[in-house]
């Protein structure tokens, strides 16, 4: 779905959840000598279920961020729905209810709001997330580099980096700790690449590494500086516990015959090897 599409969905979605704060508002101070009779009247705005139908679940589907703003979504209905059943009519709600449905409401709207902007990011070719580079646009980028090595004959290098059991993190800790994750470990990458290498977020946990005009040595020296960095970062998840986090990574430098995908592949195979001999290591392609 083009990007416009997208941010006219969710800026629809704003706009329709301004007017239903509205009307919530009515019930809650104003209309409330009838309240009960009036609360069916209060329907969820559609806008962002629409969006969520036709762009998250399709083309963004499986993304912990959107996965935990529908359940904001649902949170905040159930809860202001709640409050107005649960205060008689002709009585005004209280200050502490209030206080609970504005703050689910701001971290509604803000979520929206962020993912607005994410989308308008991704539109660039930048991941949602990390705000590296995605894989669209990656095969014309690695195409143009080995166009450059045949003609200088400066070799390059590809990496492909894992993080090491990314599945338990989510499956310990939630999405949530695994976006926390993602997120400082793109911000790791672009803190220790140099300015003109390029990464990529290829999906998952995984990532790609472009080390322009480098050899086997200094690519090997530039990821062991990588990895040995991020084994003594921990991570500071969002309930305060910090997390060892440790990635493999499959190294493979350009050849004159290679292709896009033959340095793909035997990076990914290089990759294996890396998990094959207890992860946390660079496997070089032989």
């Amino acid at each position: 779905m083009p990007s416009s599409t997208v941010h006219d969905y969710l800026a629809n979605a704003i706009d329709e959840y301004t007017e239903w704060l509205l009307a919530w508002h009515r019930l809650a101070f104003i209309d409330c000598e009838q309240r009960a009779s009036k609360i069916s009247d209060l329907a969820i705005p559609k806008g962002f279920l629409l969006w969520h139908k036709n762009t998250a679940s399709t083309v963004y589907n499986d993304q912990p961020a959107i996965e935990k703003l529908i359940l904001i979504h649902d949170q905040l209905h159930t809860l202001s729905r709640l409050v107005l059943l649960r205060t008689p009519d002709q009585q005004v709600i209280a200050q502490d209810d209030y206080t609970n449905v504005m703050k689910k409401y701001r971290e509604f709207v803000q979520g929206v709001r962020r993912l607005e902007s994410a989308f308008s990011t991704a539109a660039s070719k930048l991941d949602v997330l990390t705000g590296l580079r995605s894989r669209f646009g990656l095969r014309e980028e690695l195409e143009r580099e080995l166009e450059r090595c045949r003609r200088n004959g400066k070799k390059f290098c590809l990496a492909i980096m894992d993080i090491d059991h990314f599945k338990k993190v989510n499956d310990t800790f939630g999405h949530a700790a695994g976006d926390s994750v993602l997120v400082a470990i793109a911000n790791h990458i672009s803190r220790g690449m140099r300015i003109f290498d390029d990464a990529y977020r290829l999906g998952g946990e995984e990532f790609l590494l472009c080390f322009k005009e480098t050899d086997q040595a200094m690519g090997l020296s530039i990821l062991e500086r990588l990895r040995s960095d991020l084994e003594k970062s921990p991570v500071l998840l969002d309930n305060g516990e910090t997390l060892v986090v440790t990635a493999s990574f499959g190294l493979i430098v350009s050849q004159l015959d290679m292709t896009v995908d033959d340095m793909i592949n035997r990076a990914d195979k290089a990759l294996y090897l890396a998990k094959e001999n207890g992860r946390n290591c660079i496997k070089v392609d032989s």
